[in-house]
Formats: C-alpha cells, structure tokens, sequence
C-alpha cells in the first residue's frame, strides 16, 4: 500500500504494551498519519520497569520515568504531540487480562479514553505476538472496543513474532488479510524514534544491570526496512 494510505485512517489511537513498541512496530504509520494532520493518541499499557530489573543506579520509579521520558521523546520525533500520551501504568511483565479485577478497572479507562478521542482507527499488537503483555493488550483492546458502537477499524502491528513466533502463533488461513504499508518518507523519522529509547538500546544508561535487556541487532533490523505490516481480520 502507497504511503498516502496511512491518510486514509482518520484519526488513530496506538496501543503500546511497553515504551518502543509504537516507534517499532508502527512508528511510520504514525509519523505518515502525522504528516497528513491526523490526531494520533499513544496509550501506554505497562510502566516498563522490568527491562531492568536489578538495577540500583535505576530503581523501579526511576525506571518508568526514564522510560515514559523516553517515549515523550520518540512521539515528538514522529510528530505526535507529548499530551497525547496516555499511561494506564500496568505492571511490566504482567498486564493483566480483561477478567482480572485490574483488567476490568484497565478496560473501562480505555472505553473512556476511546470514547473521549473517538478515533477511527486503533493499533495493537498482533494478537498472538510472542510476549505476554503483547497478548493481554491485544485482549484488553478487543473488550474495549465491544463496549463502542461502532467500533474502529483494527489494525494488528508486529513486533516479536518477527524473531520468536512459532508455527501456531502465525495467522491461520482465512484468519487475517495483511498488507504491507510503504513508510520510505518516513523511515528516517522512526529510525530517529526507535534511537530515542536510549534506555533499550546497546550503551543504555542502565548499565547496572548485567541482565537488563536491550534490543539486539538482528531484532532491530527488522524495523530498518521501509516498509510496516499489518494485519486485520478477513472479510466475513
């Protein structure tokens, strides 16, 4: 699909378990939904603490807000305004799924949010990525929009299940269509976004922590190429 596209979505609301999942998995179409005046909205699902979890340098507070800090500053790269950061603040880790007493309380802040933006498209992960919290996301996403009438177009983004999916986590057939969104205008713009998240990246600040987590050069590549997928539930 033609990077003009991304216009064609109305305003959006991205759904991102953890700080970088937007600049990675849909950081284009938000930077294209940007440049053709759409509103775009970023909910942050969990609090991000557990990338480094041994840290002293960089306690759990310290943690989230380095991190949250850090997505201010990629959203600004893509052109999506600071204020359109909403944190649901879930615990990293173990965001919980819609029939949890937390998932509830999660729920009802998103139909709230949703309702208050009204968008006409919402980015999730893709249903069965291969993280927890990517899934409870997804989960917690689709029982919100149940509650709208009507709901928004949902557009599923990749982020693991580049590296780590297994057979039964790829779309079954007649399960989704997919398409490939042509973001070359805007590459630079989310290579700039993905950088930002200095904290997940190899020389983060969190150096405390042997076991702390940072994106890996094959992972990253996936997210280099001037082009985004997503995928979407098949017509009926």
């Amino acid at each position: 699909m033609p990077a003009a596209t991304a216009a064609t979505l109305g305003p959006t609301v991205v759904l991102a378990p953890h700080p970088d999942d937007e600049s990675l998995g849909c950081g284009g179409l938000l930077a294209l939904l940007r440049q053709a005046g759409q509103p775009v909205w970023c909910v942050l699902v969990s609090d991000g603490t557990m990338s480094h979890p041994n840290s002293r340098k960089y306690p759990a507070p310290a943690r989230q807000q380095l991190r949250e800090q850090e997505l201010r500053v990629a959203l600004t790269e893509l052109g999506v305004p600071a204020q359109a950061l909403f944190p649901l603040n879930l615990p990293d880790g173990a965001v919980p799924l819609p029939e949890a007493p937390t998932g509830t309380v999660a729920v009802q802040q998103l139909v709230e949010f949703l309702g208050h933006t009204q968008p006409a498209t919402v980015l999730v992960p893709w249903r069965r990525d291969p993280h927890p919290d990517h899934r409870a996301t997804y989960q917690l996403a689709q029982a919100a929009l149940a509650q709208l009438t009507p709901a928004p177009r949902l557009l599923e983004y990749v982020v693991w299940a580049w590296e780590r999916a297994a057979p039964a986590d790829l779309p079954h057939p007649g399960e989704t269509q997919g398409w490939q969104l042509d973001i070359e205008p805007v590459l630079a713009q989310k290579q700039r976004a993905i950088a930002a998240h200095k904290s997940q990246l190899a020389g983060s600040p969190i150096d405390d922590d042997p076991t702390g987590f940072t994106l890996a050069p094959s992972m990253l590549a996936h997210f280099a190429r001037p082009v985004e997928v997503y995928l979407e539930n098949a017509p009926a």
